[in-house]
């Protein structure tokens, strides 16, 4: 007789998979799937974030062992099964295959009806996983969470910086209905597509009027959300390539996530946790706590 393990609520024992749920590719009965993607060759700064699948997970162990979610007031599996579908493979050192293999997972993921929440790797992951959401869902709004815009012109073909100028013009986002949020290096307004609060804004406004804000611009679209760690400040996030003063603080953020309840989000994501950076698990622990808000928000 196999004995099943049960790792829901232990903090430190049998700390394999993000929350301790089932790992498997049969996703049948999931309603999410979360997905590792432990890629950092488009990284610019530092590098480190393709072991930040194996962070996140790790540190989710400390949320196991609250079953009513405060401030939800139940248990995610009381309405949603979550299941952990491991890592995308790639041969190491090629992109393109990297590409190729998350398209045809996410796609299948999302054409099966399923939420999909992708932890990177850096943010050039995010590219390959839109072109699978639009294969499924059409046309997205999306919502950025990031330092920095992500729209630069220099780069190569594989740059975490540049996602967001190619998306628009592959077709994958409607930029009308696109909005940014944190955002705190140079940018030339005039020629940016998207509705940006930078962050010294988002850090005035409360996360109600921020959540008001993004509902407007995103309208009826399907969302693709997306959340760089880097949004928040070092301060909360040590443990990433490109730290950036002046983010916003964990607190702000799971309030803007939670505020988000009853938008289309399709599928979302949390990149940029670089573990070899951190200092007492303090960015794995946030990549894994607005993971799990996440899947909380796509219930409601």
């Amino acid at each position: 007789m196999t004995e099943q393990i049960q790792s829901e609520l232990s903090i430190y024992a049998n700390v394999f998979t993000y929350m301790g749920r089932e790992l498997t590719r049969d996703i049948d009965d999931a309603d999410i799937v979360f997905m590792g993607i432990p890629y950092d060759m488009a990284t610019t700064g530092r590098s480190g974030t393709r072991f930040g699948p194996k962070g996140v997970r790790s540190a989710s162990a400390n949320l196991r062992w609250e079953e009513e979610r405060w401030p939800w007031g139940y248990a995610l599996a009381d309405k949603k099964r979550l299941v952990d579908y491991g890592d995308v493979d790639f041969e190491p050192g090629n992109s393109q295959d990297m590409v190729d293999n998350v398209i045809d997972h996410a796609s299948n993921i999302l054409a099966a009806g399923k939420k999909l929440l992708s932890v990177g790797g850096d943010h050039f992951v995010t590219l390959p996983l839109m072109r699978a959401a639009h294969k499924v869902h059409g046309k997205l709004a999306m919502v950025h969470f990031d330092a920095h815009t992500d729209t630069y012109k220099q780069g190569g073909e594989f740059d975490h910086g540049t996602m967001f100028a190619r998306a628009p013009k592959e077709g994958l986002i409607d930029p009308e209905h696109s909005i940014q949020i944190g955002i705190r290096t140079s940018y030339t307004k005039e020629e940016e597509l998207f509705e940006i609060i930078d962050a010294a804004e988002a850090n005035d406004l409360s996360a109600q009027a921020i959540c008001d804000r993004i509902k407007a611009r995103v309208g009826d679209l399907p969302v693709y959300l997306t959340f760089d760690i880097d949004c928040l400040d070092p301060a909360y996030a040590p443990g990433t390539g490109t730290p950036v003063a002046g983010g916003l603080t964990s607190d702000h953020a799971l309030k803007i996530i939670r505020g988000l309840a009853g938008m289309n989000v399709v599928a979302m994501d949390v990149v940029e946790v670089a573990p070899s950076y951190d200092h007492a698990d303090i960015t794995s622990l946030a990549g894994a706590t607005l993971a799990l808000e996440m899947c909380y928000m796509v219930s409601e």
